[in-house]
């Protein structure tokens, strides 16, 4: 008999919609921690073979590409299939994904690798809208603080996770040191394959799935607001990836001498520490009055002068980029947590699925445009230039969030 005082006895109590969330938050989890190791590996081994910064860039080309896709499809499979059943293919994605890449190194061609990285995309675009959709529909709805107790599940879950992707760097560097490529993704499929026992045993069925089969030609918004905000959101990811990607690791590495473990570590506690920063958002964009509009205009641009300011420091002094790096994490962390809330917000209650499939749709496109640019500017006119496109870029979302709607959020 199992005390009601341990452990198991008190998840037991817990309301269903809070064990449910809690699982889908772990199963989100997992499959972050090895999204993010899996992208380091990338990057810094097949740097180290002698791959230009432009070709390690075009390796997580369909990596994105078909996660604009993925987002678009995925969201009208929850809204017809119920976001268990997306969330758990895409955890056996991943694990196929990893399993191409334990061939032998002779084995892992260019074409190869981004044949692993698109399957990877998309694992993580089904993933991810089934958990940020999945919590629109738990959230109780008859509270009087429905709305902020929406916003604090959003930024919980999209901390966390971001949290256990900047672990999952600093894991892709170490085990790429410890055990190789190879046993690296072999450790990481065997875990996610415990992951996905769980999750079909205990995940809720039908959850998120619409009464009404909606049709795929509703995945495009109608909503303003909704298009508005993810035009907004691929300018804000864009302007990241476009220095943070490949530009930033590869400078370290090569202009810096920072060895794998070294450069993991670095990227790891940003994104640990921007994690961190996106579970305290409600507190910090509580802080700055004017509804949606007001508050989405007035964070893109306190963000858009970093960059440009990093750009005009010499970057030969490591020191003044790393403390750009953190500033900037801060920063975009309020923005990115605050869009995360702002999409579930405006999304429709029956439908979710779609609209929040839609709008990561833009932040999946936001991301190819920011991870090509990244590759291809940083190899013709160096990490200042990305730095530069950057702030544009942010600029650019700041004067996209004017057209947002001018009710409270």
């Amino acid at each position: 008999m199992v005390d009601g005082n341990s452990l198991a006895g008190r998840l037991r109590a817990l309301p269903f919609e809070v064990r449910q969330y809690l699982l889908i938050t772990g199963n989100y989890w997992a499959f972050t921690l090895t999204d993010g190791a899996l992208r380091m590996l990338v990057v810094l081994y097949f740097h180290q073979l002698g791959y230009s910064p432009l070709e390690v860039a075009l390796l997580f080309l369909f990596y994105e590409a078909f996660g604009v896709v993925t987002n678009l499809v995925g969201g009208w499979l929850g809204a017809r299939l119920g976001l268990n059943r997306t969330m758990n293919v895409g955890l056996a994605l991943q694990i196929v994904a990893l399993s191409m890449l334990m061939v032998p190194a002779t084995a892992l061609t260019v074409p190869w690798v981004m044949a692993a990285q698109a399957l990877s995309g998309i694992a993580k675009d089904l993933n991810k809208m089934s958990a940020k959709s999945a919590v629109k529909v738990l959230v109780p709805k008859d509270s009087p603080s429905a709305g902020s107790a929406l916003y604090r599940w959003v930024a919980i879950l999209t901390g966390s996770k971001n949290a256990l992707k900047g672990a999952g760097f600093f894991l892709g560097g170490a085990l790429l040191t410890l055990i190789g490529f190879r046993g690296a993704v072999i450790a990481m499929a065997l875990m996610l394959l415990g992951v996905l026992a769980l999750s079909l045993v205990q995940l809720k069925a039908d959850l998120g799935r619409q009464k009404r089969k909606p049709k795929f030609t509703e995945v495009l918004s109608k909503s303003r607001a909704i298009n508005v905000l993810a035009a907004a959101r691929l300018c804000l990811f864009a302007a990241r990836d476009v220095w943070f990607v490949v530009a930033l690791p590869v400078f370290l590495y090569d202009q810096h001498g920072w060895s794998h473990w070294t450069v993991g570590g670095l990227l790891a506690i940003w994104v640990i520490g921007y994690g961190g920063v996106q579970t305290q958002a409600p507190r910090l964009t509580g802080l700055v009055k004017g509804g949606a509009r007001g508050v989405t205009a007035f964070w893109a641009l306190a963000l858009a002068g970093l960059p440009a300011a990093l750009a005009l420091l010499p970057l030969a002094e490591v020191g003044w980029l790393v403390a750009g790096l953190l500033a900037f994490g801060v920063l975009f962390a309020v923005n990115s947590s605050w869009h995360s809330y702002l999409i579930v917000h405006y999304a429709r209650a029956d439908g979710v699925s779609m609209d929040v499939g839609f709008y990561y749709m833009a932040n999946a496109m936001g991301r190819l445009l920011g991870t090509l640019l990244s590759g291809w500017v940083y190899q013709v006119h160096g990490l200042a230039a990305c730095l530069w496109i950057s702030s544009a870029l942010v600029a650019a979302s700041a004067l996209m969030a004017l057209a947002l709607p001018r009710e409270a959020a």
